[in-house]
């Protein structure tokens, strides 16, 4: 038995952060579907189980509701089975309702209810559908005692947290560690944590195949390739990348301006910068001189990526006597730069005030450097 294992595609997910170039992030969670179809085709996997959380929230618009089931239509010779998950649960006239009203494509199907369902001629999925978005009962309970055909693979699909494992999950839907051998599970398929990771030989994350967040999740979006050879058989797992975006954050320590050459030269050779989310924290000291460079070449790095989020709350401003002379060889400007200087030490200030003075300590020597 071969299949994909994926979750959390979170359809319709918002993206403000990234401004007028949002589309381009909500677009890419439609073609990662089609990414995945490909890859079944190619990889001979008849099934794609989802697990949980096709959708970002219970009231998609009703393009969004369509457009997954669109780009799964595309692929008729592969089955998309599809679990509710704690962002899409199944409740009465909700999104599943609705998507049934649409009209399903012949090859996509939805796992509504804790029930048995046959695979072709070697498997049985056992799903775990999630009706609310909390539960503090674990879902997954019902497999143990679920029947299916005598020498069947028995897979199990669930959205939730393995209890005692992380705290990384969603929502409160723990799900016992033990079920794999308490069902009698060839393979668990999981949905909820945003990272590819096994939990166990026959229990696996799959993460999500295009990453949406910088730290705390995955860097590049995966699905899992999953064989088992027969009942008993310990499944083997091969992740592959599908997503079209990287998602890294990365922290820096600066010191003097001799640091800023080796920075931009390590960015810069960063893979695939046009498709690179970037989140870069700054920590250390800089004179006024080389702070102001960092600017000028955080501007043309922003430019060469897909997104740069820049934190310099932790990166302080040091004026040598060269910077304060060349604000001002002692006049006004002079002696609002030392003051400046003073609020961004100033401990009982609150840190966005202390950075705001900074920013404008930079600004003015960049004023009057430029003048």
């Amino acid at each position: 038995m071969r299949f994909i294992h994926t979750a959390d595609w979170q359809i319709g997910k918002s993206f403000k952060q990234f401004g007028d170039k949002e589309g381009v992030v909500r677009q890419a969670r439609l073609n990662v579907i089609e990414a995945i179809g490909r890859l079944a085709v190619s990889e001979g996997a008849a099934d794609v189980l989802v697990a949980g959380d096709i959708y970002d929230s219970e009231a998609p618009g009703a393009r969004t509701l369509r457009e997954p089931l669109e780009r799964m239509r595309q692929f008729p010779g592969i089955n998309w089975r599809l679990l509710p998950g704690n962002h899409d649960p199944h409740q009465p006239k909700g999104v599943w309702d609705r998507v049934r009203e649409t009209g399903l494509p012949d090859n996509v199907y939805l796992h509504l209810t804790p029930e048995p369902a046959i695979l072709g001629t070697d498997a049985a999925l056992l799903p775990a559908p999630l009706t609310r978005k909390s539960e503090t009962s674990d879902l997954t309970e019902w497999m143990d005692a679920a029947e299916t055909p005598p020498g069947r693979i028995r897979i199990g699909l669930a959205h939730g947290a393995i209890r005692g494992f992380d705290q990384s999950g969603e929502a409160n839907n723990p799900v016992d560690p033990r079920r794999p051998i308490l069902a009698r599970l060839d393979y668990l398929a999981l949905g909820d944590w945003h990272r590819t990771m096994s939990v166990g030989p026959a229990a696996w994350y799959a993460g999500t195949p295009e990453p949406d967040r910088a730290g705390g999740g995955q860097e590049e979006g995966h699905v899992l390739l999953v064989d088992v050879a027969g009942p008993g058989a310990e499944p083997k797992v091969e992740p592959r990348k599908v997503g079209a975006f990287r998602w890294l954050t990365m922290e820096e320590e600066l010191s003097d301006a001799s640091d800023l050459a080796d920075l931009e030269i390590r960015l810069r050779n960063l893979f695939n910068l046009s498709s690179l989310v970037l989140r870069l924290r700054f920590r250390g000291a800089l004179p006024l001189s080389a702070r102001a460079e960092l600017d000028r070449r955080l501007e043309s790095l922003a430019a060469s990526m897909f997104h740069l989020d820049v934190d310099l709350v932790g990166l302080s401003a040091r004026p040598t006597l060269a910077d304060f002379e060349a604000i001002d060889f002692g006049g006004v400007l002079r002696q609002a730069a030392e003051r400046l200087k003073a609020m961004t030490n100033d401990a009982a200030l609150a840190p966005a005030e202390r950075l705001r003075a900074e920013d404008a300590l930079v600004k003015l020597y960049l004023m009057q450097v430029g003048a």
